[in-house]
């Protein structure tokens, strides 16, 4: 073989790949259009807050965070303003090297509590529990650094609620986030997760962790993150939704059934649980 022929075959073999890939893009996009328009038809705006109202599931939000010391007042300002009926935020600093438990300390009059904690997932170790004396429903764990994956374990071992919402310490969220990701819950009691739609903030106003005003971004390499974020965490999602096959959501703002026995029983009475995406 010649190295024209090695590179004729690696041309037509990519192009292969290529279309193979954007032919699926294109039946997800096709198949997410009517996820969304049976949503919309279901869902309207004005009707949402009547049809939930006073039936949501309490929720437990929790934040790992590591190094956050410059947006994490902020962005727990931000969560603890959420427009819901009973939730709490549950903060876990993972062994920050940075100012981040002493901001939280200082913005939310915080103070060590010795509280009892169910250790149902092996961890790091806790070193402390933090109340605040503003809001009831804000607690603050440091632990030493084990990664997000041990933080966001630390926090289902502290979560009160049937439901945990995990979010990431620099995500923003509208105020009706939590209303619109518990729906599926409520909808059908088979669903174990539901994901929500990640977007970015560039081109964006944000002042003290609330969006103010939506906007593009002037950077065409942004611009083309854009484009990527909505097929890969709108129009994807939405299109493996429909057929049962969703495997992952996203980690940025993802909710789930924290009941290991509920889950268990679910799976014993039905093996396809739904997992949904919005």
């Amino acid at each position: 073989m010649t190295l024209a022929d090695f590179f004729n075959n690696a041309e037509l073999l990519f192009t292969l790949y290529l279309v193979a890939l954007y032919s699926s893009y294109a039946v997800l996009n096709f198949l997410s259009i009517k996820t969304v328009w049976q949503y919309m038809q279901m869902h309207s705006v004005s009707s949402l807050p009547t049809v939930i109202s006073g039936m949501e599931y309490p929720v437990s939000i929790l934040v790992p965070g590591y190094n956050e010391e410059l947006s994490i007042a902020d962005s727990v300002r931000a969560l603890l303003q959420m427009n819901y009926s009973e939730f709490e935020v549950v903060v876990i600093n993972d062994g920050s090297k940075d100012r981040t438990l002493e901001v939280l300390i200082n913005e939310f009059d915080l103070v060590e509590f010795p509280q009892a904690l169910r250790v149902q997932i092996k961890t790091a170790n806790v070193r402390g529990i933090y109340v605040s004396r503003k809001h009831q429903n804000l607690r603050v764990i440091d632990k030493e650094n084990g990664g997000k994956a041990d933080a966001l374990n630390v926090g289902i071992n502290a979560a009160r609620y049937p439901l945990f919402c995990a979010v990431d310490a620099d995500s923003i969220l509208q105020p009706d986030s939590l209303t619109r990701i518990v729906l599926p819950f409520l909808e059908d009691p088979l669903t174990i997760a539901a994901g929500g739609t990640v977007r970015i903030a560039n081109g964006c106003v944000v002042d003290k962790g609330v969006l103010k005003q939506t906007g593009l971004p002037t950077n065409i390499l942004a611009l083309y993150q854009v484009v990527e974020y909505l097929r890969g965490f709108l129009f994807g999602r939405l299109g493996w939704s429909p057929l049962n096959a969703l495997l992952i959501v996203s980690g940025a703002l993802a909710c789930f059934q924290s009941k290991k026995s509920w889950i268990s029983e679910v799976i014993a009475i039905k093996p396809s649980v739904r997992i949904w995406s919005w």
